[in-house]
């Protein structure tokens, strides 16, 4: 079992930048790929950012690309994700999930292990 820990959600001014945790236990971190998916009100929760075990490689969602990082600390058993230039239609349930395979996948059924989820605000 993994269990998985989020942190960082706030309320936040347009334009404004802020920095999302997770932090892992149960099992060895660097086993993992890690993902990050949010859900806004009356909508399906969508993918923003995977990364896979080394660091080595990212992805993201068309939607966030250029404006959010994902990266990860080993050493520290944790996942971050960096936004920046945030928007009001990124309001949403953030959530990191963790994928015991040697890639990473923008699809929510290959990841086994969820964290509760952390709520960000963008104001207009």
């Amino acid at each position: 079992q993994v269990q998985l820990v989020e942190s960082g959600g706030v309320l936040v001014q347009a334009g404004g930048s802020l920095r999302l945790s997770c932090v892992a236990s149960g099992r060895t971190f660097s086993n993992y790929a890690m993902g990050w998916f949010r859900q806004a009100p009356g909508k399906e929760r969508e993918f923003v950012a995977f990364i896979f075990r080394s660091g080595r490689s990212t992805n993201y969602a068309d939607s966030v690309k250029g404006r959010f990082t994902i990266s990860r600390d080993n050493a520290k058993n944790t996942v971050y994700l960096q936004m920046n230039s945030v928007k009001p239609e990124d309001t949403a349930v953030y959530y990191c999930a963790g994928a015991a395979t040697t890639w990473a996948s923008p699809r929510q059924d290959d990841y086994t292990y969820w964290g509760q989820g952390t709520q960000v605000t963008v104001s207009s």
